[in-house]
């Protein structure tokens, strides 16, 4: 990643910054402008089929819920923000959002359903600071997808391979499940999602 600008700024001066139509995204990094790695066709492909898929599982079952294009969730912290790669809302929780109609932005946790990353080369930040934030925020749910198994061994273990994280908030803490190959994703927001890992990692083959 490159740092689009040096000195430390705050989540207001960050969205004020953002060039409008910019082909490029940038997330906020505790004070740090950061610009973030151009995702790989398979990185869109496995974001794509998660958001279709959740979006599917809301129409079926009439949930008050929906999958923005797109969105930037603000840290609790004033020095963070993050456009994460799917993201499950409520509506009535958007309702309350006071910059969601005219910015797209999510400042409140109780918002958030569910937030996906897709890990890529920075996949330091999906296992860390943005999983730190989340929690913070009270983010009920959050998966991150490691189909190349980029993670450290502390995370995915010895020898790397591709894994699937369920974060599900208990107590103000985040539990995690993880799942590789065949497993069924088991998820607390939705209990009847029928998706296993290799569906997920490898969609349409």
């Amino acid at each position: 990643m490159t740092q689009a600008i040096l000195k430390p700024v705050t989540f207001d001066e960050f969205i004020d910054w953002y060039p409008e139509n910019s082909e490029n995204r940038y997330e906020l990094h505790n004070g740090a402008i950061v610009e973030m790695p151009k995702a790989t066709g398979e990185d869109s492909e496995v974001a794509g089929y998660l958001s279709l898929k959740l979006g599917m599982e809301i129409e079926r079952l009439g949930l008050p819920y929906f999958v923005p294009k797109e969105c930037v969730v603000k840290a609790d912290n004033e020095r963070s923000g993050y456009e994460p790669d799917a993201i499950v809302l409520d509506r009535q929780g958007t309702n309350s959002e006071p910059r969601w109609k005219k910015q797209s932005i999510i400042t409140m946790g109780s918002s958030v359903r569910l937030i996906v990353e897709v890990v890529s080369t920075n996949w330091q930040d999906d296992y860390g600071h943005k999983l730190v934030d989340y929690e913070a925020l009270g983010i009920s749910e959050y998966w991150i997808a490691d189909y190349l198994g980029l993670g450290g061994r502390r995370y995915i273990g010895n020898p790397k391979q591709p894994t699937f994280f369920v974060h599900h908030l208990v107590d103000g803490e985040y539990q995690s499940s993880q799942f590789r190959g065949d497993d069924r994703v088991l998820s607390p927001t939705f209990p009847q999602l029928n998706l296993t890992v290799k569906q997920i990692f490898n969609p349409g083959r």
